[in-house]
């Protein structure tokens, strides 16, 4: 019994798995702001072209 808990104390694939877990996390987390700005910007664009191309002398510049 004394073996198992001293292998259980020093095993550290637990600690390394919870590492990769907050570091997939932070990257998820970094590709969701990403891509949530770009379609926000991408967004705009498509509303000024579908702007000018509805009212071509009409000024699109508001976003």
């Amino acid at each position: 019994m004394r073996v198992l808990l001293q292998r259980f104390w020093r095993d550290e694939d637990g600690a390394a798995m919870v590492e990769y877990a907050l570091l997939v996390a932070l990257i998820a987390l970094v590709a969701i702001v990403g891509v949530s700005a770009t379609g926000t910007s991408i967004n705009a664009q498509f509303a000024k072209i579908s702007c000018k191309i509805s009212t071509p002398t009409a000024p699109c510049d508001q976003p």
